[in-house]
């Protein structure tokens, strides 16, 4: 697969991935087992770099960070070199969970005055002709973060490799554009799917990342959308507002021979 770089321009950092990490473990950040998470954390960077994604130096920093800890964490205490004056605070793991504390505390907050701008916005006077009965809307589907999908796409690739026999070889090479191509025309047959049925029938660990990447594209170029009905469920992919109004210009950029143009499809009835 040729290489091709996955840009957002808004990216989580290493806090929110570690915060991300905490939550799934449904643990109190002052009682998380940070050599579990740093395990993790590591292996989640190491999988964001194969898929491309631009990663900020600071991940590196913060896996570097969780390594000394880990490895601090695994020795025996008589053999911990421990100053006799160095206060908690001088500890890399309660500086690290200091840290974590501090930057929930200033995303609740954010998210606290976003809901309240939501609600003020939502909000209208009682108009005396008013209905006694209003149809219910169907609950919020939560937003989906690169964590999320990251998350889903590591189990996808686990799945795959537990199927492949220790002596398979694939020798097809996938492309972005392949991929771009193939979902575009699976969303025309079917308006949505869960995200597993996406990769139903990726037979190897490369049809998966091009599988990924394709489908990061397109949302970007907002040709499909994602939810969850729930934190850390399914994630639901729909049609995009462009899905039937922009082509996707399939260039270079996406993979070798990559240089149609993907019209915006019509369905067969």
């Amino acid at each position: 697969m040729a290489e091709y770089k996955v840009q957002f321009e808004v990216f989580e950092g290493p806090l929110d991935l570690l915060l991300y990490l905490v939550k799934k473990e449904e643990v109190d950040i002052y009682e998380v087992n940070l050599t579990k998470i740093a395990r993790e954390f590591i292996e989640y960077v190491d999988l964001m770099r194969e898929l491309d994604l631009e990663l900020a130096g600071e991940f590196l920093v913060m896996a570097a960070t969780l390594v000394h800890i880990k490895s601090r964490e695994l020795l025996p205490v008589d053999q911990q070199v421990v100053d006799a004056e160095e206060e908690e605070g001088d500890d890399p793991r309660w500086e690290l969970i200091r840290k974590l504390v501090e930057y929930k505390k200033f995303k609740d907050a954010a998210e606290h005055l976003q809901e309240r701008e939501e609600a003020r916005e939502n909000t209208f006077q009682r108009q005396p002709a008013r209905p006694d009965f209003v149809e219910d809307k169907p609950p919020p589907r939560l937003q989906v973060s690169i964590f999320d999908l990251v998350n889903a796409v590591n189990a996808v690739i686990k799945r795959v490799e537990s199927r492949e026999g220790p002596s398979e070889i694939y020798d097809e090479e996938w492309t972005v554009a392949d991929k771009i191509t193939t979902i575009r025309q699976r969303m025309v047959e079917a308006e949505g799917m869960k995200f597993t049925e996406l990769f139903a029938d990726a037979a190897s660990r490369n049809e998966v990342v091009a599988t990924f990447l394709a489908m990061l594209e397109l949302i970007r170029l907002k040709h499909i959308a994602i939810t969850q009905p729930e934190a850390f469920g399914e994630i639901a992919i729909t049609r995009g507002e462009a899905f039937n109004t922009e082509p996707v210009m399939l260039t270079d950029d996406y993979g070798e021979g990559a240089s149609e143009e993907a019209a915006a499809p019509t369905e067969t009835h």
